[in-house]
């Protein structure tokens, strides 16, 4: 009884309700996630904090590797198995609502006006039909992270303002073998990490041009400052050769080897850069465009509860997703993971915006923009195969772009004519 008295939940639940609504016998649930260590240790804490105020619940977290991760949900839950409460990234909701994967919040414990007034604007792509599917603990920009050494033998003080800093300063980085291969990248690339949102939600903007119309159904990025935006980050391969795509397999690798002087990358990597002994880093916000111009990409892993929930299961599911939603969860998921609060009343503070690592991505939510994605694997595919074209089969920029806004103006027609 004394965790009861020391607990306290998102919605301010009084211990006498929360004795009221306890079930005869106990419960267990389960909680899946994708393999990433720094969440499995944040969520570990949750689940002790949580079980210790609900000792009537138990939670059973059950992680898999990020490649078949979809493939189980949508397995497990339909044959009434797996999760109970279900991590997904925002982009896969719709998916997962066509497949009746998982069941909207009760309005009664998650109410739209609430949700809309404390949560960041970015959340209110979980809503369909007026009802809120899901919620995140937490939220995430870009930002630029660099190699303090690097960056002291290049004689470079500052990290890049702007993106004609970013190539000159990669450049004096950039060191290469007898035969010119790439020995130490100055800028690491890859459409397949966080390449493909920092070329559709940043650099177009601050090319001149928009990714999508305002309702999201329509491509708009196939204009002249689409074509800017992919010949730029082209060039740095083909052109300037400050970066390969293939260097070390993974960008995010490359720099955590200390072989890369500046990476793009999300808040969620700050939780592996700080066990990686030897590597001085520091963060900066994205360099901004020709015209002075700053844009951002925010995203989120949200948590929902699954259509297997039922009975005595959904009434835990939501007491979790109560917990795991609240401020205290929030904290502990900034304090272990790095990614930022989904409140900006928790992530926009003082304290945030002045530390040196969280603050560039803190100050970058100010200036981000969502993709509100429909398939979002086949929507960063088509980005994948544009500079792909460019670089296997020489294909120009305005070519290559034009056949990845058709392919990808497919894709959302057919899941708005639906």
């Amino acid at each position: 009884m004394k965790a009861f008295k020391t607990f306290t939940f998102a919605a301010a639940t009084s211990l006498a309700a929360l004795i009221a609504a306890a079930p005869a016998s106990a419960v267990e649930i389960e909680y899946w996630q994708y393999i990433f260590d720094a969440r499995i240790t944040a969520m570990d804490v949750l689940i002790d904090n949580f079980q210790k105020a609900n000792p009537y619940i138990t939670v059973k977290q059950s992680t898999f590797p990020y490649a078949d991760y979809r493939t189980k949900v949508a397995a497990a839950i339909p044959a009434g198995e797996g999760p109970d409460v279900v991590q997904l990234f925002y982009g896969w909701l719709n998916d997962y609502v066509q497949a009746d994967l998982i069941q909207p919040l009760p309005a009664a414990i998650f109410p739209v006006e609430k949700i809309e007034a404390e949560f960041f604007p970015m959340v209110q792509a979980m809503k369909i039909d007026g009802q809120y599917m899901a919620l995140p603990t937490a939220v995430r920009s870009l930002a630029l992270f660099y190699n303090k050494r690097m960056f002291a033998e290049a004689g470079i003080t500052a990290p890049p303002a702007n993106l004609d800093e970013l190539v000159e300063m990669a450049a004096k980085m950039t060191t290469k073998d007898g035969a010119g291969n790439i020995t130490a990248e100055g800028f690491t690339s890859g459409m397949t990490a966080q390449d493909h949102h920092w070329l559709r939600e940043v650099l177009v903007r601050q090319f001149g041009g928009a990714p999508y119309s305002d309702d999201n159904k329509t491509v708009t990025y196939n204009t002249e400052a689409g074509v800017k935006a992919l010949q730029f980050y082209a060039d740095m391969e083909q052109k300037h050769q400050i970066t390969k795509s293939t260097f070390m397999d993974e960008p995010q690798a490359a720099f955590k080897a200390g072989r890369a002087g500046m990476h793009i990358d999300g808040s969620f990597r700050i939780g592996a850069l700080k066990d990686t002994r030897g590597l001085d880093w520091g963060v900066a916000e994205l360099p901004a465009g020709p015209d002075g111009s700053k844009s951002n990409y925010a995203s989120y892993w949200v948590n929902a509860i699954t259509s297997k929930a039922e009975g005595e299961k959904y009434e835990a599911a939501v007491k979790f997703m109560e917990y795991i939603t609240s401020d205290e969860a929030m904290q502990i998921w900034l304090d272990t993971v790095g990614e930022l609060p989904a409140k900006p009343s928790a992530a926009m503070t003082e304290k945030n915006l002045a530390d040196p690592v969280f603050g560039p991505f803190v100050a970058g939510l100010g200036y981000a923009n969502i993709t509100v994605f429909v398939d979002e694997s086949g929507q960063r595919q088509v980005l994948v195969d544009a500079v792909s074209r460019m670089f296997l089969e020489g294909q120009s920029a305005a070519d290559a772009l034009a056949a990845s806004a058709t392919a990808e103006q497919a894709i959302l027609d057919g899941y708005y004519k639906r």
